[in-house]
C-alpha cells in the first residue's frame, strides 16, 4: 500500500495533467459537434473491429458444428431428391408418404490410405449408427468406395483406390457401361475398362455410376476422361479418368443404403438356384 502511495506522490504532476487532459477532452467532445462526430466514428471503428475479430474467432471454433448441420441438411435434400426421381414419371404424390429406395447417412473420415495398392478409409460411424457392410460411400464431389467392415462405433471402407475394387460405371452421354478399376499409379486417376469400341469417346466426357448394382444409385459423379486407347484385342477401350474427388484429402462423406438391396439379392439368388 505504501508503494502505491509513493507512486502517486512521485508522479503527481503527470497524473494531474492526465486527469485534466481527459476532462478537457471530454468537455471538448461534448460541446463541439465536429469533435463529437469524430469521436463517435472512431469509437464505432474500434468497437466494430473488436466485434469482427470476436465473431471471426467464434465462427472458426464453430466450423465443426456448422459442417455437421450442413451434412444433415444435405442428407435430407438427397432423400427428397430420391423421392422426386421416383415420382417424376408418375402422378403427383405427397413425398412425405413415399418410402425412399436409398437412405443416406453422414460420417467423418478419421483415417485415409491412398499410397498402397489396397487402400482403406476409416469412418467414425458404425453398427450403432445403422452402418453395415456393402453401403456405398460418396462425398459431395463424387464416388469414394464401399463399406467393407464395421464395428460398433467405426467402419472401414474399401476405397476406389484399391486393386480389389471394381464398380459399375458408364459414359454419361451414351450410357455405354464398363467397370471402374485402379492401376495403382496415381491416386487422382482411375481406369474404366470393358467399354466397347462402338462407343464414341472424347476427352472431357463425364463418367458416372451405372446403377446396375444394389450399392450405388445411377448418376453418382466419378470423373472425366483424360485419355483412352483400345486394348490388345481392339475390342474394348482402356480409359484413364481424372477423378472429381481428391482422394488424398477426404474429410466428410455420405453413406448410401439401398433399402431394396436384400429383396433384389434374394430374388436374383432364387433365379440362379432354379437354373442350376
Amino acid at each position: 500500500m505504501q508503494q502505491i502511495i509513493f507512486f502517486f506522490i512521485r508522479n503527481k504532476n503527470f497524473l494531474l495533467f492526465a486527469v485534466l487532459f481527459v476532462i478537457s477532452l471530454g468537455l471538448t467532445i461534448q460541446t463541439h459537434n465536429y469533435h463529437n462526430n469524430k469521436y463517435i466514428s472512431s469509437a464505432n471503428y474500434i468497437t466494430g473491429g473488436i466485434f469482427t475479430f470476436k465473431n471471426n474467432v467464434t465462427d472458426y471454433f464453430s466450423l465443426g458444428r456448422e459442417n455437421e448441420l450442413l451434412q444433415e441438411e444435405n442428407v435430407m435434400l438427397r432423400q427428397e431428391l430420391e423421392k422426386l426421381k421416383k415420382n417424376a414419371s408418375g402422378p403427383e404424390l405427397d413425398t412425405t408418404l413415399v418410402a425412399n429406395k436409398f437412405e443416406y447417412f453422414t460420417a467423418r473420415v478419421i483415417n485415409n490410405n491412398y499410397a498402397k495398392t489396397k487402400n482403406q478409409l476409416t469412418l467414425d460411424k458404425g453398427e450403432r449408427d445403422s452402418i453395415s457392410i456393402d453401403l456405398g460411400v460418396i462425398s459431395s464431389k463424387g464416388l469414394v468406395g464401399i463399406v467393407s467392415d464395421v464395428s460398433n462405433k467405426y467402419a472401414t471402407v474399401q476405397s476406389i483406390l484399391n486393386t480389389k475394387s471394381r464398380i459399375n460405371a458408364k459414359l454419361k452421354k451414351s450410357s455405354h457401361f464398363g467397370s471402374l478399376v485402379w492401376n495403382t499409379k496415381d491416386p487422382n486417376i482411375a481406369q474404366l475398362v470393358d467399354i466397347p469400341r462402338l462407343a464414341k469417346l472424347e476427352k472431357g466426357d463425364t463418367i458416372i455410376t451405372g446403377g446396375r448394382s444394389t450399392i450405388f444409385p445411377e448418376g453418382i459423379l466419378i470423373g472425366t476422361i483424360r485419355d483412352f486407347r483400345l486394348d490388345e484385342d481392339d475390342n474394348y477401350y482402356y480409359v484413364n479418368i481424372d477423378l472429381f474427388n481428391d482422394m488424398t484429402s477426404l474429410e466428410h462423406v455420405y453413406l448410401i443404403k439401398n433399402n431394396d438391396a436384400r429383396e433384389i439379392i434374394d430374388l436374383e439368388k432364387g433365379v440362379e438356384d432354379a437354373e442350376q
